[in-house]
């Protein structure tokens, strides 16, 4: 009953969330959504006994990528960005709507269970773990996996990640102002 009640909340707020993503037009809202739409999948990973997957999810993804996309918005002002004229006076007091309210909940709800859940397969108290014993813990099969049948797609993988953070890097790095003589220099050679 736990887990059917994880899984249709995990996939309603994931297929809610990821339309919203869609027919959303302001940035600031999009990254909120697929905030829910991130953790609806890692119940999603709880729910098929992928432990480690889930908090990787939520790890990584929820408190790494969306966080910094979030930032990033923030700092950077997105498309829509008011900066001294929010208006905040005509702000409603509650700061949201009816919908904003299901969907707060939801991803609450949906985000709760799956820590309950992750956090009573570790502790080994909840009577559904005693009726479904095909889910056991991953992370010693996925690391055995890993350094020894899988290891060099896991390595390529690590190279491939350092040269996406060493191209962002090259990318972001502020351009140095070239003095005119230098460049006028170079158009006559």
């Amino acid at each position: 009953m736990f887990l059917n009640l994880l899984f249709l909340t995990s996939a309603l707020l994931t297929v809610g969330c990821s339309v919203a993503v869609l027919a959303v037009k302001n940035l600031m809202h999009a990254c909120v959504f697929l905030l829910g739409a991130l953790i609806g999948i890692a119940g999603l990973y709880a729910t098929l006994g992928a432990d480690f997957v889930a908090v990787t999810q939520i790890m990584v993804y929820v408190g790494g990528v969306v966080i910094l996309m979030l930032f990033a918005v923030m700092l950077t002002g997105g498309k829509d960005h008011v900066s001294k004229t929010q208006k905040l006076k005509s702000l409603i007091p509650a700061m949201g709507n009816k919908t904003s309210y299901l969907i707060g909940c939801l991803t609450a709800l949906v985000f709760f269970l799956t820590q309950g859940y992750l956090v009573s397969k570790l502790l080994g108290s909840i009577e559904v773990q005693k009726q479904v014993d095909t889910f056991s813990p991953t992370v010693q099969e996925l690391g055995e996996l890993l350094i020894t049948n899988h290891v060099l797609p896991f390595e390529l993988s690590s190279v491939l990640l350092l040269g996406a953070l060493v191209g962002a890097a090259i990318i972001a790095r502020p351009r140095k102002a070239r003095p005119q003589y230098e460049e006028e220099a170079e158009e006559h050679h």
